[in-house]
């Protein structure tokens, strides 16, 4: 199948079948033993959790389970009718799949320009739109970690309330840039990060630092991308500067003399064409491919329509999927660099590894109702709607194509966001059902809740409760439009959960790969 299909649901007392041709269906909420299911007179032969699965039918050994008439498995014994099925049961194994590069390819009905919606976003000098407004301080290297951080903390809101339009003064540090290969792709992937998060339209201005005797030295990291200092673009060098107190004493005055250029924006009405969206799951759950995903999937259809970009992520949570991608991929080129990075993850990185693409899950995905990374995936994918697979990128690549394309990350989320925010994401959408409490700077994260309880309890944290869709109050197409029209709001300049709690200083992660010594 080229999409998978999310309107098809049938309720069978308690639970929720997907598709038609499902032998599992899904608890809507906690289900004791001995209740019917709906289907002939089989009852519940155990307890089943809320998000969990039970069998409609007899399977017997092998045979395939579906969810949404997909592969999840394959029965580990024959399995009568109102069993409950879950990772004790469900055997996870190989299967092949049919790829079919682009032929189901369609491309997107466009909103005519005239037409498309508009948010208040910030107009940069070269003509980028920006949705926040940060001034960053950047290491090269963990030894100048202390000293980014430093210079950050000194602008504290008291600091900064002369200057409203700015939205902070952030430290971007992390654990590299020394006792690692010197050239190839693990320091180009740094670099390209860093680069990315200098360049970015919502970084305003930033602070470089370097210790000086480093592996990613401030010329070398400035030469690559391409970065020339300037009254936005300031380099310091401690071991240049005499020391730790000296670099922060000059890293405060460089910020400092930025503020009132920085200060200096106007918001104005530009179009939606100009919302890069990061799609993020993290804490999946048994909901998951039932309410948020697929709802985001909506939403970022119809930002596709409207001339934006979705970019999906996590390569090993499309796993067992793919294909459902690659069928939809504008040529058969894009098709085929999503299966080449599958194919590195699967066959080269991963290989003899305890990893997530080899088939488990989380403790929490598991306690969630996701038997194994094939269930995970299915839900994952869906955070990309149902349009064209219009490009595939490198980590932390400068994203060009609108519409849905897809960035090879991995699937830890701080790792996963700091590439999509490198390659020009402004804003990320978070769907979560065990309630993952995740933010981000400089673009601001939108959290997804895919049940009713769990927004409940984690109210602080949930921007929006797709669970309206599993209680019925809500469809798919509804919450997707409210999703966009969120998304505009927050471009526009209103504030998410996780930045009225400050949480994002800490989940800036480049991807640490290749060789240490």
């Amino acid at each position: 199948m080229a999409r998978i299909e999310t309107s098809q649901k049938q309720t069978f007392g308690p639970f929720i079948r997907l598709h038609p041709d499902d032998n599992v269906a899904v608890a809507r909420s906690a289900v004791p033993a001995g209740t019917p299911i709906g289907a002939g007179d089989a009852v519940t032969a155990s307890d089943v959790p809320a998000g969990h699965k039970v069998a409609l039918r007899a399977v017997r050994a092998g045979e395939p389970f579906l969810k949404y008439n997909v592969v999840i498995g394959f029965a580990a014994a024959d399995i009568p009718a109102g069993t409950y099925v879950h990772s004790h049961n469900i055997a996870f194994r190989e299967f092949s799949r049919d790829y079919a590069h682009g032929r189901d390819y369609c491309p997107v009905d466009m909103v005519p320009e005239a037409e498309r919606a508009t948010f208040q976003g910030i107009i940069r000098p070269d003509g980028r739109v920006a949705t926040r407004n940060y001034i960053g301080v950047v290491s090269t290297v963990n030894c100048s970690a202390t000293v980014a951080k430093r210079v950050a903390d000194w602008f504290t809101p008291e600091r900064l309330a002369a200057f409203p339009n700015i939205d902070g003064v952030v430290a971007l540090t992390h654990g590299l840039g020394c006792s690692m290969e010197m050239t190839g792709e693990p320091m180009a992937i740094l670099r390209r990060t860093l680069g990315g998060y200098i360049r970015h339209p919502n970084m305003a201005a930033a602070v470089v630092v370097g210790l000086g005797c480093e592996r990613n030295p401030i010329v070398e990291l400035f030469a690559d991308e391409r970065l020339t200092e300037g009254p936005l673009l300031h380099a310091l060098v401690m071991q240049d500067q005499g020391g730790t107190k000296k670099s922060i004493e000059a890293g405060i005055a460089a910020v400092r003399e930025m503020l009132p250029e920085v200060n200096s924006i106007t918001r104005r009405p530009v179009s939606a064409s100009h919302i890069v969206v990061g799609l993020q799951c993290g804490g999946s759950d048994g909901f998951s491919s039932i309410t948020a995903n697929p709802a985001l999937g909506a939403a970022v259809d119809i930002l596709a329509r409207h001339g934006g970009t979705g970019i999906l992520s996590e390569t090993a949570e499309i796993y067992g999927v793919e294909h459902i991608l690659t069928r939809r991929a504008a040529s058969r080129e894009i098709g085929e660099q999503l299966i080449d990075r599958i194919r590195w993850w699967k066959e080269e990185y991963s290989v003899g590894r305890d990893t997530q693409i080899n088939g488990r899950v989380t403790q929490g995905n598991a306690a969630g109702g996701l038997a194994n990374i094939l269930e995970k995936s299915l839900g994952s994918s869906m955070k990309g709607g149902t349009g064209p697979l219009m490009a595939v990128y490198r980590y932390a690549e400068p994203v060009r194509a609108s519409g849905l394309v897809f960035m090879d990350t991995p699937s830890f989320d701080p790792i996963s966001v700091t590439g999509q925010v490198a390659g020009g994401a402004n804003l990320i959408a978070f769907t979560t059902g065990r309630g993952s409490c995740f933010g981000s700077v400089p673009a601001p994260t939108v959290k997804l809740a895919t049940n009713t309880p769990m927004f409940t309890r984690l109210a602080d944290d949930m921007d929006i409760n797709c669970g309206t869709i599993l209680d019925g109050s809500e469809s798919i197409e509804s919450m997707g439009r409210t999703i966009f029209e969120q998304f505009l709001r927050v471009a526009s300049g209103q504030r998410t959960k996780s930045e009225l709690l400050g949480v994002g200083d800490n989940e800036f992660v480049p991807w640490q790969a290749g060789v240490f010594n």
